[in-house]
């Protein structure tokens, strides 16, 4: 799993800074390579060694669903799911090829994280992802989208983030984010956010990998070919 760490980002309460959280998970890492293209030459971006892992996927076909929020989160399995069954039914293809990965960036970065980091930090993830458990109507203790049962009760409808990793689904996690969410959760529970931050990446999903910010891997993925697709 490859992760590319950034530096701390700015360390508030969600719902005291609401607005202006948009612009702290911007921060990231940046580059200092630049493409450079004669006069009236077809531009041809640079390339760097962090994004090679969207080239490593196999597929005829790419798509990059980015998701920014909590119900977005589920609706980027939605789609990633029909993307895979309508590339079967309609053009004969197999789940092999075709390369899909979904961007888990801003409030829907937690659910890159398994059920051990839910079950500790829940309430504090709800706040940003601004998702309930509907069968409780409290903060989730488990991540909604790992777990089967809920049906067209969560945006996924059904459509679970370890059936797509079994179909060859891969995932990008926005680090600014991570790092900004560590933060929120070390203010709310009197904690390390360094620690809290070694805790999510020790407990994230399989087949995922940490991206400087979900705002660039969405750049970069259009550079590599993948068709871009906005979820919530």
């Amino acid at each position: 799993m490859a992760r590319h760490r950034t530096s701390s980002l700015p360390r508030r309460s969600f719902l005291a800074n609401a607005g202006t959280t948009a612009a702290a998970f911007g921060l990231g890492a940046v580059g200092t390579a630049h493409a450079q293209s004669p006069a009236g030459a077809r531009f041809a971006p640079a390339r760097h060694t962090q994004d090679d892992w969207l080239d490593a996927l196999p597929g005829k076909h790419r798509i990059f669903l980015d998701s920014t929020t909590g119900p977005g989160a589920g609706e980027a399995l939605l789609y990633a799911g029909n993307f895979l069954n309508f590339s079967k039914s309609g053009y004969s293809l197999e789940d092999s090829d075709n390369a899909v990965v979904i961007c888990l960036r801003h409030f829907a970065t937690p659910y890159a994280w398994n059920d051990a980091v839910w079950a500790k930090y829940g309430a504090a993830f709800t706040e940003a992802t601004k998702l309930n458990d509907p069968k409780s109507g409290k903060a989730p203790t488990v991540n909604l989208y790992q777990a089967a049962g809920y049906g067209m009760q969560l945006t996924n409808y059904g459509t679970t983030i370890d059936s797509l990793i079994k179909r060859g689904v891969h995932f990008a996690v926005c680090d600014a984010a991570s790092h900004f969410i560590a933060g929120v959760v070390a203010e709310a529970t009197k904690g390390n956010a360094d620690a809290i931050y070694k805790e999510f990446t020790a407990n994230t999903i399989a087949s995922s990998h940490y991206v400087s910010a979900g705002i660039v891997a969405v750049n970069r993925a259009q550079e590599r070919g993948y068709a871009v697709a906005h979820c919530g």
